[in-house]
C-alpha cells in the first residue's frame, strides 16, 4: 500500500521556508533533514590559481574565502560531479573585492550574492586570480552544504480547556514552531512564542500531532528551498533503490 503524504507551506520565500509534512515517521523526517545537509550536490570553488596577490592576506586565506562564496547550482543533468566551471576575478585598489566581481565562464554558475566581501585592497594592491568550481556533496565539505539551516519540530495541537481561576496569576507558556488551532496553522512568532498572548485568561493543553512535522529550511542561494527538498528526497529514493537491488542479488 502506498503511503499518503501531505505537504503544506506555512511561510515561504526563495531562500527560506517553513512547511508541514504529515504522514511521515520521525526516522524519515530526520533522513530528509540529513539529506538536505549532506547529500545534495552544490557548486563551490575548489582550486584557486593566483596571478597576482599584493594584498595583506596570504593566498591560502583568500582561497578559503573564495571557497565559501555560495554559487548557483545548475539544474539536474546540466553537470556531473567531475565537471568544472572557471571563475575569474581582477580587482585593483583602493577598492573592496566582492563576490560580484567574480566572472564565470558559464551563466548557470554565478555568485548567489554579489555583496559578499572578499578583501579590502589599499592603494597599489591587486587581486587577480582564476578559480575552478566542482560539484560535490556537503558530506565531503561544509562549503557544499546548500542548506545552511535545516531542522524540524513536531506540529503541536492547542486545546482550550478552561478559564484561568479568578485569583490565580497567569503564567507565560513559551512554545516555538507552528501550532494547530481548529485546523489552522499558526507560526508562534505571530504571538511572540507565548501562548498566554494568544489565549489570555485561558488554560490550554498542548499535544504533539503524531507523524506531523514542521520543517524550517534556509538555503545559501544555491537553489530555492523547494528544489533542495525535492533533491534530498531524490537522493533517499536513489539509495533505497540501490539497497533493494543489492539485497536481490
Amino acid at each position: 500500500m502506498t503511503e499518503e503524504y501531505d505537504v503544506e507551506f506555512v511561510e515561504r520565500t526563495d531562500r527560506e521556508a517553513r512547511f508541514l509534512v504529515r504522514g511521515v515517521t520521525p526516522a524519515f523526517a530526520n533522513g530528509i533533514r540529513r539529506a538536505m545537509l549532506a547529500d545534495v550536490p552544490t557548486m563551490a570553488i575548489d582550486t584557486v590559481r593566483f596571478v597576482e596577490n599584493s594584498s595583506v592576506m596570504f593566498d591560502e586565506q583568500l582561497a578559503l574565502r573564495l571557497g565559501l562564496v555560495p554559487l548557483t547550482t545548475p539544474p539536474v543533468g546540466e553537470f556531473v560531479e567531475d565537471d568544472t566551471v572557471t571563475l575569474s576575478i581582477d580587482v585593483e585598489g583602493p577598492a573592496t573585492a566582492y563576490s560580484g566581481d567574480l566572472v564565470s565562464s558559464d551563466d548557470l554558475v554565478q555568485p548567489a550574492d554579489d555583496n559578499v566581501p572578499i578583501i579590502d585592497l589599499k592603494d597599489d594592491q591587486r587581486l587577480e586570480a582564476e578559480a575552478d568550481t566542482v560539484l560535490e556533496r556537503g558530506k565531503g565539505h561544509a562549503k557544499h552544504q546548500g542548506a545552511v539551516a535545516a531542522g524540524y519540530r513536531h506540529l503541536q495541537r492547542v486545546e482550550v480547556v478552561d478559564d484561568v481561576p479568578e485569583f490565580e496569576d497567569e503564567q507565560s507558556q513559551i512554545v516555538r514552531g507552528v501550532i494547530e488551532d481548529d485546523g489552522e496553522l499558526i507560526p508562534t512568532s505571530e504571538f511572540d512564542h507565548d501562548l498566554s498572548n494568544r489565549y489570555p485568561g485561558k488554560e490550554i493543553e498542548l499535544e504533539d500531532v503524531p507523524n506531523a512535522f514542521v520543517f524550517h529550511v534556509e538555503t545559501d542561494g544555491s537553489f530555492p528551498v523547494e528544489e533542495i527538498v525535492t533533491r534530498a528526497a531524490d537522493t533517499i529514493e536513489a539509495r533505497a533503490t540501490e539497497l533493494e537491488e543489492a539485497v536481490q542479488l
